[in-house]
């Protein structure tokens, strides 16, 4: 039997999100409920250095985006100052934390997808559809079957979905690259 190998650039099918980030001290009620930071507002640390800029508000969180990363921020964390919002984070307390939770959301996702990748499992596109069936899998490969032909699939090439694996890729466009000349890789 022929198999094709399709080397596929990673597909970013799963969003990340960073949680929370817990404050060191807050600041107290009262002053938080006068502070109501706003969109675009530069906020600051304790120290009167720039933290990041608030990307949005939604109700009682807000987004905060600092020089690296995004972090969601309780209003109620926020106090008043001279300059803007003030926190009790600086903005590498914040990058730290915001980098070691998406470091550990990449960790958790990259291992529910290779618990999902096993023989007989159903692999679907990003919409939901059904591209074909895993047949064998091993250290770097899985061989999804489409019913037309039998693919060869890097690893990388797959995301942990809600219901399985998942591939950026109909089962249409995985058929039509497969009987593309040369597709896609070398026959084995």
């Amino acid at each position: 039997m022929k198999f094709k190998t399709w080397f596929a650039a990673p597909a970013a099918l799963a969003l990340f999100a960073v949680p929370a980030v817990a404050q060191d001290a807050a600041a107290p009620a009262a002053a938080a409920a006068s502070a109501k930071p706003t969109t675009g507002a530069t906020v600051y640390d304790t120290s009167g250095n720039v933290v990041g800029t608030i990307e949005s508000v939604n109700g009682d969180m807000t987004v905060l985006a600092t020089d690296q990363a995004k972090a969601s921020i309780p209003v109620a964390s926020y106090g008043p100052g001279d300059k803007g919002p003030v926190i009790a984070m600086t903005r590498e307390q914040i990058n730290t934390q915001a980098g070691a939770a998406l470091a550990e959301a990449k960790q958790a996702a990259e291992q529910k997808k290779m618990s999902q990748l096993v023989t007989g499992a159903t692999v679907k596109d990003p919409s939901g559809g059904v591209v074909g069936t895993i047949k064998s899998v091993d250290a770097q490969f899985a061989i999804v079957d489409t019913e037309k032909v039998q693919v060869r699939l890097p690893l990388t090439a797959f995301a942990a979905g809600d219901s399985g694996p998942v591939i950026g890729m109909t089962k249409a466009e995985l058929d039509a690259q497969a009987a593309a000349p040369g597709g896609g890789g070398a026959s084995n």
